[in-house]
């Protein structure tokens, strides 16, 4: 019997930080985890958020690199995560306490019926307080 659980997780993750690590962290912690990281593509990370400081390829080489990572996917689907989740066989769904519920789903294309139909679990942690990429960057706008 496969007691692995996948945990699936998307994002930007543009300029990897703490709080992105305590959430890496958090989900290798789960006993018999996989931890999965969908990564944005930069036409939908612009979309979403802004244009990358890191091009893709840099992102996912980061991610790779990161010992709470154990597998890196392309979301190609943009606004619609469907195929980005179904194609990591996902059991469970990682968000930080930051943004849940419907907003969420909405975001992510979902619906609590198609979570149900594919026996996926939403999974949240707390959020980093004091720590983003934008913030980073903010940072790094101060320095002369």
């Amino acid at each position: 019997m496969n007691m692995q659980i996948r945990i699936y997780i998307g994002g930007n993750f543009d300029c990897l930080h703490s709080g992105h690590l305590n959430l890496l962290k958090y989900a290798k912690e789960i006993p018999y985890s996989w931890v999965i990281v969908s990564l944005n593509t930069d036409e939908f990370a612009t979309r979403y958020k802004r244009k990358p400081t890191m091009p893709l390829k840099e992102r996912k080489a980061v991610l790779e690199a990161c010992i709470y990572v154990d597998e890196v996917i392309i979301n190609e689907g943009g606004e619609d995560s469907k195929p980005a989740i179904l194609a990591a066989k996902a059991d469970a769904i990682l968000h930080g306490s930051d943004w849940q519920g419907e907003e969420l789903m909405k975001q992510m294309g979902l619906t609590q019926e198609w979570l149900d139909e594919h026996r996926i679990s939403m999974i949240y942690t707390d959020y980093t307080e004091g720590i983003s990429t934008t913030e980073l960057i903010k940072r790094s706008s101060l320095i002369k």
